[in-house]
C-alpha cells in the first residue's frame, strides 16, 4: 500500500511540475510566437504588391526588419465596415483586436459574424512617387477548408496590381497551387474587376482557360472546386469593399 501511495504521489508531483514548466515556457515564448505570426501575415500582405517593391523581390524572403520597416513607413492601416465607413481604433480594439490595427483583424472570426456587423481591413501602400495602392483581405471556402487572400488594387479601384492566396487544407499539387504556383498568382496582375460596360465582375478563375482576358484567369488543372471557391471568394470579398472604394473615389 505504501509503495502504491508513493507511486501515486510521485506521478502527481511530476504531472504538476511538467504542467508548470510547459505553462512557463508558453508564457515566455508567446511574445516570440506572436511576433513571428505578425511578420508572417505582413509578408502575405506584401506578396500582393511584390511587383511594386522592386525587381525580383520575394516578400516571403524579405528580412523581418525590412518587412516591419515597410509597414512603418509606407503602409497606412484602416478598418472599414460594410458601408465603407472607417471604424475607430477604439471600436476595433474593443472587439479584441490589439491596438485597433487592421493587421490584427481576424478574418476567420469576422466571417462568422453577420455581414452587416463585420470589420474589413484595408492596407494603403504609398509608393515613393505618391501613388497609392489599396490592399484588401478576403476569405472564402475551398474544397476541404477555408481559403483566403489579399488583393492589391490601383487608385482607380479597378485594376489589380497583384494577389496572394493561402489555404488551410487544399490538396498538394492541386488546390494548394493557389499558394504554391507563382504563375497562377501572376495572372491576376493587370486584370480588371469591372467589364467594359462598367459592371462589377470581379475576377473569374475559368476552368479550361480564360475566355475574356480582361477579367478571367486560367484555372488549375484538377482543382475545379478550389478554383470555383477562389472565384466566389474574390467576387464576394471584393464586393464587400465596394462602398469604401466609392467613398475614396469621391474624396
Amino acid at each position: 500500500m505504501r509503495n502504491n501511495t508513493y507511486i501515486i504521489l510521485f506521478v502527481a508531483s511530476m504531472t504538476v511540475v511538467v504542467a508548470l514548466v510547459l505553462s512557463s515556457m508558453a508564457t515566455v515564448l508567446k511574445p516570440f510566437h506572436d511576433r513571428n505570426e505578425a511578420i508572417f501575415n505582413k509578408k502575405a500582405i506584401l506578396t500582393a504588391i511584390e511587383s511594386e517593391l522592386g525587381e525580383n523581390v520575394r516578400a516571403d524572403k524579405l528580412p523581418d526588419d525590412r518587412v516591419q520597416e515597410i509597414f512603418d513607413n509606407n503602409i497606412d492601416q484602416i478598418v472599414v465596415d460594410i458601408n465603407g465607413n472607417e471604424v475607430s481604433k477604439e471600436a476595433v480594439e474593443a472587439r479584441g483586436y490589439k491596438g485597433g490595427m487592421a493587421e490584427n483583424v481576424d478574418m476567420a472570426k469576422e466571417k462568422k459574424r453577420p455581414l452587416g456587423d463585420r470589420y474589413f481591413p484595408v492596407f494603403i501602400y504609398e509608393k515613393d512617387d505618391g501613388e497609392k495602392i489599396y490592399i484588401v483581405s478576403i476569405r472564402g471556402n475551398g474544397l476541404w477548408d477555408e481559403i483566403w487572400g489579399n488583393i492589391a488594387l490601383k487608385e482607380d479601384f479597378e485594376t489589380i496590381v497583384g494577389a496572394s492566396f493561402d489555404h488551410k487544407g487544399e490538396t498538394p499539387g492541386l488546390g494548394a497551387e493557389i499558394k504554391d504556383n507563382a504563375s497562377f498568382k501572376a495572372q491576376f496582375k493587370g486584370k480588371k474587376i469591372y467589364d467594359q460596360m462598367g459592371n462589377y465582375t470581379s475576377v473569374v478563375v475559368r476552368k479550361g482557360g480564360a475566355r475574356n482576358p480582361r477579367y478571367e484567369v486560367d484555372g488549375i488543372s484538377g482543382a475545379t472546386v478550389t478554383a470555383d471557391g477562389v472565384s466566389d471568394m474574390l467576387y464576394d470579398g471584393i464586393k464587400n469593399y465596394q462602398p469604401f472604394f466609392e467613398k475614396e473615389k469621391k474624396s
